[in-house]
């Protein structure tokens, strides 16, 4: 689930300046593109953690974020006003609303950029194993000299003020989880490892951590409002919602079996990591892998950048704004060299923050918009269900993904 808010807005504004918006088959495309992320990677490892029932969840958490994301259009539907996810959480809960809405989608939006300098350099460190880096006259192994050539690399990418010539690059996103699908079949099929691995039923212990990661795949929330606002035809959105939650759960059910089949137990956090070295397949879908970072990471810091800038006038001085950018890169690259489990953090980010962001939050909001309003006894009991569930699951994934996040630097 990557948070492309501004990405989103620059393209909303030039649709409805140009074209009085987007048409349903774009739209399906932009949501699409937002929830086939970089979670994708970790599908089979979600799936590997909680076993094969774990699969079934996948499905069920499709269905649920569906729900929640048609939820957030009819919040919209009852104030015209609304063109935002923030904007929401102010209609129903004024200012406070606002803001808690918002620190979590900036603190989201902060994690997938560290999650995407650690995908860069773990796939690079595949690509080029064993290699070293002097980088300011310090000897870095492999794996935190990535991090640190990835955030230069990157760096000046996110002083751009104008997004719209990235916003064009990234939409290769859903190509690039084709291409990836298409690589694990080959391998599967051609390069000789098989799906010949049966897996276990069920690991209880684990479901904790795949929970978390469906929450973080599944959770475009933050986005659905901009983009619902963007449309030519706002009636169609429901529509848009169905099809694409359905799409993005095939392609995320397919990887999670393909890989499982193939690797079962044996799966790492990212299925291009268990990929067999020196083939032509791995090698495709590596590249295009690492292609993802270079391509999102101005565009998910953006929202940060903005906020900031905008809250202490800072965009008027361009080289302080270069600087609070800079200093978020900085941060991001901190985190990712002190903390570099892809998995781990994700499963971190998708209990803490995705399920507060994609289950709860709509079902709180929706509920106090409609204080007073006529209620279905069956509406009812599916939000009340989704707020237990969703609670469940943001207390016990947090703590178990902070313990594994703890015994891994303690190791």
């Amino acid at each position: 689930m990557e948070l492309e808010s501004k990405n989103n807005q620059i393209q909303a504004s030039n649709a409805d300046q140009q074209n009085g918006g987007t048409n349903f088959f774009k739209t399906c495309f932009n949501v699409l593109n937002t929830l086939t992320g970089i979670g994708i990677l970790s599908m089979p490892y979600a799936v590997y953690q909680g076993g094969w029932f774990s699969f079934m969840l996948l499905i069920i958490f499709g269905v649920i974020c569906c729900y929640t994301a048609l939820l957030l259009e009819r919040c919209m539907n009852l104030n015209p006003k609304i063109k935002s996810y923030a904007d929401i959480g102010e209609v129903a809960f004024g200012y406070k609303g606002r803001a808690v809405i918002a620190i979590f989608i900036y603190l989201e939006a902060f994690l997938i950029c560290v999650e995407l300098l650690i995908l860069e350099a773990d796939n690079l460190e595949k690509l080029f194993p064993n290699m070293e880096f002097t980088i300011f006259g310090v000897r870095i192994g492999g794996k935190s000299g990535f991090v640190f050539l990835t955030a230069l690399a990157i760096l000046p990418t996110t002083w751009l003020r104008n997004l719209g010539a990235l916003a064009y690059i990234s939409v290769g996103g859903v190509l690039t989880s084709v291409i990836l699908i298409g690589c694990v079949v080959w391998v599967g099929e051609v390069d000789g490892v098989g799906f010949d691995e049966r897996g276990d039923v069920i690991h209880w212990s684990g479901l904790a951590t795949s929970m978390s990661i469906f929450a973080f795949c599944f959770s475009a929330h933050s986005l659905m409002p901009t983009i619902c606002t963007s449309m030519s035809d706002r009636k169609q959105f429901s529509k848009v919602v169905l099809v694409c939650f359905v799409l993005s759960t095939i392609i995320y059910g397919t990887i999670a079996v393909l890989g499982y089949m193939m690797f079962g137990d044996h799966l790492k956090s990212q299925i291009t990591l268990n990929l067999p070295k020196n083939t032509i397949s791995t090698k495709i879908a590596i590249y295009s892998t690492v292609i993802n970072p270079f391509t999102k990471y101005a565009i998910e810091i953006s929202p940060i950048t903005i906020a900031i800038e905008d809250k202490w006038n800072l965009c008027m001085s361009r080289p302080i704004s270069i600087l609070v950018r800079t200093t978020i890169v900085a941060c991001s690259v901190l985190v990712a060299l002190y903390i570099p489990f892809f998995a781990y953090i994700m499963a971190f980010t998708g209990a803490f923050l995705s399920v507060a962001i994609s289950l709860l939050f709509p079902c709180v909001c929706y509920l106090k918009m409609k204080k007073g309003g006529k209620k279905l006894e069956l509406e009812m009991m599916i939000i009340l269900g989704i707020l237990i569930i969703g609670t469940l699951i943001g207390i016990q994934g947090t703590y178990v993904s902070v313990g594994q996040i703890v015994n891994q630097m303690k190791h």
